[in-house]
């Protein structure tokens, strides 16, 4: 049976917000119905001042609770970040389950997460947001154990966590965490011997992100018209026009305010976009705060150390859903991309329109700025050969008169490092 919920968008902690009014209140209402919430009422709240003890005024407290009784709502989302205390007091007010964006993030992601790293991650990101909560039910480990999380059900318990215990828990996942990045550097490890280039696509959530990636390399990664659709990031390996196979790795998505704790423990997984050699952002250009979404999402990035990443040349923007414009907006928007200097390309996943341009942009990209040098290395010398295949792409190498012969393609700084140890020649 679905939970009956009532979503509340404040219109305090938006007076600093370009986005606007009702596209935040439809992306809460989207983020619940994610989660199968039975949305019942919904709307924004403009508010003079924000009550340490409850968030709310006390007039809105009693008029919400005639609606709560009206509606037959179970649980109220409020599209903001509450304290333990608020949160507490407007469960006893209102007498029903009463949840913040964060937690509703959480447990979306919780549902959403399928491989072993991804349900870790989103573990510790729930234990560290619970860390500061006195009294809440440990609701993803409840999940965990075939219970429903927050939306309540048959035999789910309310449990009294101490810090004590939630620390051990946490220090418990870090190691398991860790044990997973190190598999996955290995990983990466082994795709820097062939080497395989990586490619990135990052994005708002739902800006089509997952439909690009099916079409690009041909998989069947869940696609739908919802938020967080996914979480576990997936790699494929894709043949460029010149004939050179990438790797394409699809990312989970972003959203405006995510949660600081989700951030953090997704870090490892997002190492991947670290890594990468050319990141895509895929915008939803359809959505009128599509402008606003772009900002959010760099700023995600440039606080994983990407700073001024939007500027860099192996940054790429692609315009996604013009299969929602109209042809006059179309006009417009090609009109547009005549005048710009920055690689930005407006596609279709949904029909392949512009997907072949990408695949030549990023072709061209990775091919920028490398060069074909040829050098001699003796057999002996594993710590020069190792470095070659982590940094360079091996075209040929041969063994002739006691010398290991390589043709390699590499980028310019690492060929000024190269040449400082052995002697090169650019062919």
């Amino acid at each position: 049976m679905r939970v009956n919920a009532a979503v509340v968008c404040p219109f305090v902690f938006l007076q600093n917000k370009l986005m606007s009014l009702q596209s935040r209140l439809n992306e809460a209402v989207g983020l619940a119905q994610a989660i199968n919430l039975n949305v019942v009422f919904s709307d924004t709240l403009q508010l003079k001042e924000i009550k340490p003890a409850t968030f709310f005024s006390r007039g809105f407290i009693i008029g919400f609770a005639e609606k709560v009784e009206k509606n037959g709502v179970e649980l109220l989302v409020v599209d903001a970040a509450l304290s333990p205390v608020q949160q507490r007091n407007l469960e006893t007010a209102l007498k029903i389950k009463v949840i913040d964006r964060t937690a509703l993030i959480l447990e979306i992601f919780g549902e959403r997460a399928k491989t072993s790293e991804g349900k870790l991650q989103v573990e510790l990101a729930h234990l560290t947001y619970q860390r500061s909560r006195l009294v809440r039910s440990w609701t993803h480990l409840e999940r965990q154990r075939g219970g429903a999380g927050f939306l309540g059900g048959p035999g789910e318990k309310q449990i009294e966590l101490d810090r004590r215990l939630i620390d051990e828990k946490i220090v418990k996942i870090k190691k398991e965490l860790e044990k997973v990045k190190n598999t996955r550097e290995l990983q990466r490890g082994n795709r820097r011997k062939v080497p395989y280039s990586v490619v990135a696509l990052v994005g708002y959530t739902n800006a089509g992100k997952s439909s690009l990636f099916n079409k690009l390399s041909g998989s069947s990664v869940l696609a739908e018209d919802m938020l967080f659709a996914t979480l576990d990031p997936t790699l494929r390996k894709v043949v460029l026009p010149s004939g050179k196979e990438i790797i394409v790795s699809d990312t989970v998505g972003f959203i405006s305010d995510l949660p600081h704790e989700l951030i953090m423990a997704f870090r490892s997984t997002l190492e991947e976009v670290l890594e990468a050699e050319v990141i895509v952002h895929v915008r939803d250009i359809s959505n009128p705060d599509t402008d606003l979404q772009r900002r959010d999402v760099l700023e995600v990035l440039y606080g994983l150390g990407l700073k001024n990443i939007d500027t860099a040349d192996s940054y790429v923007e692609v315009l996604n859903k013009i299969d929602c414009l109209n042809s006059d907006e179309q006009n417009i928007l090609a009109q547009k991309l005549k005048n710009q200097h920055k690689e930005i390309i407006s596609v279709s996943a949904l029909t392949g329109q512009g997907c072949d341009e990408l695949l030549q942009t990023i072709d061209k990209i990775i091919s920028r700025g490398r060069k074909i040098y040829q050098l001699q290395v003796r057999p002996e010398d594993g710590k020069l050969q190792s470095w070659l295949y982590e940094k360079a792409e091996i075209i040929d190498k041969n063994l002739t008169n006691g010398m290991m012969h390589y043709t390699i393609k590499l980028h310019d700084a690492d060929a000024q490092k190269l040449s400082k140890i052995t002697d090169i020649k650019s062919v």
